[in-house]
């Protein structure tokens, strides 16, 4: 059973955070002049507070009860609208994060971009963010407002923003219509100023305000369009979705580690086929993988094409299975067609299949890395499923065995069932490292050992033995 936090605060502490808060926006006040929103009433939605996170709502609670206004807020109330249950449980509010923290001991504010305050429930953290303002028309010139708070450089982008305001504001600065929803602690309705309700019913993906302004401001924009149209099966609206691929190369500006972070949300999220295929529709996927979209140009329905997709659809299957799914064996499927392109284009010497795989490797994420920082942490476990490949083609002697204790056999292994599945490979070839997998170590070794050795097969370099120098006298 779920229990709802109610009890009051103390009056010294209640009048404290009253008393210090530095604009009229607190306590909760209701601006006049703006748009009335369209209250959708508890009876007419589906949002119950027993499929809303307990902690997420002792947070709600206990804002209301200092005085200020506190709403679920963004993609939690669009998922519990649509029947699914969100992953985080975010919070918006009249209180500064100051004042948020006054109400919390285990909160602490983040963030350069935006002020915002984190509220730590053991493994749980509600994030807390106060209104923000609308935009002004100093934005216009590129430089910063009034007060100081906003930067937006030459392209029209969002350096810094930390102008608080009202909710009728705050509504103008979220990016779709689905997701600009606020779900009223104090009576259980749900306030839309946009008709992110009609749309979200209607599954039907749509910006607030301007496309093209939009997607200048952030254009990360297009890739968030790219995932929750994947990921919710939504209809990206016309509108919204025309400007993209005018305006896809200022990804290019975008800094590599912010987009790493999209590309593990747009293709860990249990749509990655999808994602994949408006990605490439809307010709973003040369400013993301310019070397995996030029090898998928030239040979669209080639065996490494067919990987990609398969090894994507994989992916799908175990997030939707709930298993675990890893960056590493992620990156190594998408840059495939890129790293076989450049190690096909390169000179090949019998015996060093190896050495040219690494070289290919190393090659093509040195030129991904200006695109989409891949950390270390990743790619050196990549290369080493890569580089294992080969190794499967020599199963006679001790070797195959050696290799089959490999840390990164099991990742290897699942790549290699890919190329088979693909014609790559000879599938029998998969179906004996499959086979030998469930023997006994003594069955293993006379498995291995029955097979003939393999002639011209290159040989692991032998150490030489250094000399000792002879002890002085």
């Amino acid at each position: 059973m779920v229990r709802y936090y109610t009890g009051r605060l103390p009056r010294l502490k209640r009048r404290l955070l009253l008393k210090s808060d530095p604009s009229p926006s607190s306590p909760a006040t209701i601006n006049d002049e703006a748009a009335a929103p369209t209250v959708v009433a508890r009876d007419q939605h589906p949002i119950s507070r027993a499929n809303i996170s307990s902690n997420a709502l002792k947070v709600l609670y206990r804002l209301k009860e200092a005085g200020f206004q506190a709403f679920l807020v963004g993609g939690a109330v669009r998922d519990l609208l649509l029947g699914l249950y969100p992953k985080d449980f975010d919070i918006a509010t009249n209180a500064h994060p100051e004042q948020v923290k006054q109400l919390f001991r285990n909160c602490r504010l983040i963030g350069r971009r935006f002020h915002l305050a984190h509220v730590r429930f053991g493994y749980e953290i509600i994030e807390v963010a106060t209104f923000r303002a609308a935009h002004t028309p100093i934005d216009e010139d590129n430089s910063v407002d009034e007060a100081g708070h906003r930067v937006l450089d030459e392209r029209g982008r969002i350096l810094r923003d930390n102008l608080y305001g009202t909710i009728e504001e705050d509504v103008w600065r979220r990016d779709f219509t689905a997701n600009a929803l606020y779900y009223n602690i104090q009576d259980f309705s749900v306030w839309d100023y946009v008709g992110g309700f009609e749309d979200a019913q209607a599954r039907i993906l749509r910006l607030i305000g301007d496309p093209e302004t939009r997607y200048r401001e952030d254009p990360v924009r297009m890739l968030r369009a790219v995932r929750f149209a994947a990921k919710l099966n939504f209809t990206i609206h016309q509108d919204t979705r025309a400007p993209i691929s005018k305006l896809a190369w200022m990804l290019d500006g975008v800094p590599p580690a912010r987009l790493f972070d999209e590309v593990n949300k747009l293709f860990l999220a249990g749509s990655a086929v999808r994602a994949f295929e408006l990605l490439t529709e809307l010709k973003l996927l040369e400013h993301l993988f310019p070397d995996v979209a030029t090898a998928l140009q030239e040979q669209p329905d080639s065996a490494e094409a067919k990987l990609l997709r398969l090894g994507l659809e994989g992916t799908d299957e175990r997030v939707r299975a709930d298993k675990s799914v890893t960056p590493t064996f992620l990156f190594a499927v998408l840059l495939w067609p890129a790293i076989h392109r450049t190690l096909m284009r390169g000179p090949r010497r019998e015996g060093a299949e190896y050495q040219e795989l690494i070289a290919a490797c190393e090659s093509t994420i040195s030129r991904q890395q200006a695109r989409v920082a891949i950390p270390k942490r990743f790619t050196l476990p990549m290369r080493e499923i890569l580089a294992l490949q080969p190794r499967f083609e020599r199963r006679e002697g001790k070797r195959a065995l050696r290799l089959l204790e490999n840390t990164k056999f099991r990742a290897a292994y699942d790549f290699l069932l890919l190329r088979a599945a693909v014609g790559a490979v000879d599938p029998e070839l998969a179906k004996w490292w499959t086979d030998i997998q469930g023997l006994s170590p003594e069955e293993k070794l006379v498995r291995v050992e029955s097979r003939p050795a393999v002639e011209g097969a290159p040989r692991s370099p032998r150490r030489r033995r250094r000399r000792r120098r002879p002890a002085a006298p």
